[in-house]
């Protein structure tokens, strides 16, 4: 097995100086500078790389050489951008991801079934979690900011969940009257920070990446990113170029829509801000589907 002094030295290399970030080791030589990243055990990105380019997707890192433990990549200097710019163009390039990788492919009646069950247990655990926390809150003579806070706002949690209840129920109606549904390549590891801007636009980190319904790359940016952007104008600059069907922003709305549980730490003010971001999270999910729904079908 290979190791980075393994490599500089199999292509005669002068290393001049050693930047380690996360699981990636960048290199200065007098030949350029390169970026050693650390594989899955069953990576397989100079495959993926052929087949998107196949594609013309050519948002890549230039994949100089790979073997069985590293990823060698160009290294690209990356141009300041304001972070509110770079998700929009971070929603740009995954469009342009999802268009050129579609097919479509039968629908496998047990792998529906599959989600419309897993996706009930999933609010039904979190309601009945969120009823155990509120029942917990209400026997209490005292309660702390952080209870006070939830108690005050238990309603929005129970209607967002049940909203998510009654969507699942349509979503499952729709697909099960379809007999084809949309694949596409998803990148599946979305993060701000996975997207470098310099001359061009380049995506990077692809070790997670996966074949499935498009809109899990759209629903893991928002679960990170919901308090920090506008994703009313991040998912109409997706939509601009792929359009989302019926039943896939069904199911998206619906999974956003659960939210996390509320897990009580060690400190007070440590407390009252996940309970905070919790509910701001509940309320940007509201005013998000509002334009899709009426206020009355998600307080329902």
């Amino acid at each position: 097995m290979s190791n980075i002094k393994d490599i500089i030295n199999r292509y005669a290399l002068v290393p001049n100086r050693y930047t380690i970030k996360r699981n990636a080791t960048i290199i200065n030589t007098d030949d350029g500078h390169f970026v050693f990243k650390k594989k899955k055990t069953d990576s397989k990105t100079d495959e993926l790389f052929k087949y998107l380019k196949s594609r013309n997707f050519s948002h890549l890192p230039k994949l100089v050489d790979n073997d069985d433990r590293y990823d060698i990549y160009e290294y690209i200097e990356e141009i300041n951008v304001p972070r509110e710019q770079k998700a929009l163009d971070l929603m740009y390039i995954i469009s342009i991801l999802h268009y050129k990788t579609t097919y479509y492919k039968d629908i496998d009646e047990d792998e529906i079934k599959a989600i419309y069950e897993d996706t009930i247990k999933q609010i039904d655990y979190t309601y009945n979690y969120y009823t155990d926390i509120i029942t917990l809150i209400e026997s209490k003579i005292y309660m702390s900011p952080s209870e006070y806070l939830i108690a005050r706002n238990i309603s929005k949690v129970f209607q967002s969940l049940m909203f998510s209840r009654r969507e699942i129920e349509h979503w499952y109606e729709l697909v099960k009257a379809k007999q084809k549904k949309r694949v596409v390549t998803l990148h599946n590891n979305l993060d701000i920070d996975h997207l470098i801007e310099n001359k061009d636009l380049y995506l990077l980190s692809w070790e997670k990446t996966k074949q499935d319904n498009p809109i899990y790359d759209l629903l893991d940016f928002y679960k990170r990113y919901a308090l920090e952007f506008d994703f009313s104008e991040l998912l109409k600059t997706y939509e601009d170029k792929f359009k989302l069907l019926k039943e896939e922003k069904v199911l998206m709305f619906v999974l956003m829509s659960i939210p996390d549980k509320m897990v009580f730490g060690k400190t007070e003010i440590e407390n009252c801000r996940r309970a905070r971001k919790i509910l701001d999270y509940i309320f940007k999910t509201e005013i998000l589907l509002t334009p899709y729904y009426t206020v009355e079908d998600i307080k329902k």
